[in-house]
């Protein structure tokens, strides 16, 4: 066996509790905790049935996943220390009991807490349930947890959008998140939504919202529990491991940038000179581990609870301009295939330009598809594939609208007081990943494990993107002329 680093020592022979371990972070902690510090004891992660599938047959589906090739090929050992335990956050002791709460609460010294509903648009109730109550309960066993040394909340960047400066600290709010939670216990659904919106003010979504309630309760279980609220910004493709690119969801610029691609989106309400706030996922991974590490060795407590915004370096953030004229070019590159039109979309700060172009391009294209394949007695799909695209945009719109000025001290210090070798087990260096390379990466990751698309179907697919061009031609040439005449014919009235 190699020598072990100080985070690798750290690791060995301690037990991790993972709640949210089938998300998109959660995968990748996986992995990395599985590969890079093998010599652990066991992970344990909390699973509850879903679509009709137990847990047992989700993490053999996960287990198929391309991000765990590298631990078949090199380490298949270490799948055993990998523990399946069937529970659910929205249920009181996580919706554990007898034998298994018990081992977990002796065993357990370190615990990453991810679950959540990410849904931005989901109800106030559901989202104080997951996110604010799930926190509660994962406390409240935390607190029995005999050889606990580090908690690590994952929180969200956004989730203080009313400061114009976000430090690394909780800030105050007038909204008890007790008070909060007993609320959504009693009150009706239909209820809690009437007033939701003059609950929520100045939080645009129910997720930033519930988060933040979330953090106050991390805070005061500060200093009793070994406790440390983190925050990623906006969580985006791996840069370079597992495997570059990889991604499972189309949260953030990954579905702006796929849905343009495809030809779905046509326009997108972006102010092109901002900054956008988006880290690999890779990179906020390392992050997590090596706070725990921290978190554990501090000699000294801090005077309040640790907060580490998970940002990348004011130096590395690229405007939205870039993000997207170097995305369309890798995307006219390599192209999706089976788009529905032209990729060629519209980007605005006018809301009236932006609504103009959506029911041009997007909502009368969807009725005429979705009427012609009522015609021919088909499965109808793109008004719903619309109404989800509306939804999503008008949420993220709040993030590509606004500037925001994250300040991330703690988080960059993490990388300058490792060791050489744990600095490149788990690197935070986003120095080293070339902006343009990244999001080839990015691109293409999503194009292979979102879309499914392998690189075996480029010619097809640049095939199909001359015939669209042709096609988005024609008609541009045709409703080009039709105007032309309208207007003429206008003046001649006149005359």
């Amino acid at each position: 066996m190699a020598d072990l680093t100080p985070v690798q020592s750290f690791y060995k022979d301690k037990t991790v509790f993972i709640t949210g371990a089938s998300g998109f972070m959660g995968k990748v902690l996986i992995e990395k905790l599985l590969y890079s510090c093998s010599e652990l004891k066991e992970v344990i992660i909390l699973m509850r049935p879903k679509k009709g599938k137990v847990p047992e047959t989700r993490l053999e589906e996960m287990f198929r996943l391309p991000i765990f090739q590298r631990i078949k090929e090199e380490k298949p050992h270490v799948l055993k220390k990998l523990t399946i335990v069937q529970g659910d956050v929205t249920f009181d002791s996580l919706g554990l009991s007898g034998e298994t709460l018990n081992r977990i609460v002796e065993e357990t010294a370190i615990v990453f807490h991810m679950a959540a509903t990410l849904r931005l648009e989901g109800s106030l109730k559901d989202a104080i349930q997951m996110n604010t109550t799930g926190t509660k309960r994962v406390l409240d066993i935390a607190k029995k947890m005999k050889k606990l040394v580090a908690l690590i909340h994952l929180s969200t960047a956004f989730c203080n959008c009313d400061q114009e400066v976000m430090y690394e600290k909780v800030y105050d709010f007038p909204h008890r998140p007790e008070d909060l939670i007993r609320c959504a216990e009693w009150m009706d659904v239909k209820t809690l939504e009437t007033i939701s919106p003059e609950i929520l003010k100045p939080h645009p979504n129910t997720y930033t919202y519930s988060k933040r309630l979330a953090e106050i309760l991390v805070r005061d279980h500060y200093p009793q529990l070994p406790v440390v609220i983190t925050r990623p910004s906006i969580v985006a493709p791996s840069a370079f491991e597992p495997v570059p690119g990889w991604v499972d969801n189309l949260n953030g610029p990954t579905g702006l940038i796929l849905g343009a691609a495809k030809g779905v989106i046509r326009s997108m309400l972006i102010d092109v000179t901002l900054k956008s706030e988006v880290i690999p996922v890779d990179y906020a991974i390392n992050g997590l581990i090596i706070i725990a590490y921290e978190t554990a060795m501090r000699e000294e407590k801090a005077a309040e609870v640790p907060v580490y915004n998970i940002t990348i370096p004011e130096r590395k953030k690229l405007p939205w301009n870039t993000i997207i004229e170097t995305g369309k070019k890798i995307a006219y590159q390599y192209p999706c295939e089976i788009g529905i039109w032209y990729p060629n979309g519209c980007v605005t700060t006018s809301k009236f330009l932006h609504m103009f172009n959506v029911i041009l391009f997007q909502w009368l294209p969807a009725y005429f598809i979705d009427f012609i394949l009522l015609c021919i007695r088909q499965k109808r799909f793109m008004i719903r594939v619309q109404k989800r695209i509306a939804l999503g945009l008008t949420l993220l719109q709040f993030f590509t609208m606004h500037s925001w000025d994250f300040k991330s001290e703690n988080y960059e210090r993490l990388f300058k007081n490792l060791g050489p070798k744990d600095r490149k087990i788990f690197s935070m260096d986003m120095d080293a990943a070339d902006d343009k390379e990244y999001l080839k990466r990015a691109i293409l990751g999503g194009r292979l494990y979102i879309m499914k698309e392998p690189l075996s179907t480029l010619p097809r697919a640049r095939l199909q993107l001359r015939i669209f061009y042709i096609i988005d031609l024609l008609v541009k040439i045709f409703i080009g002329t039709i105007l032309v005449y309208l207007v003429s014919s206008k003046l001649t009235w006149f005359n």
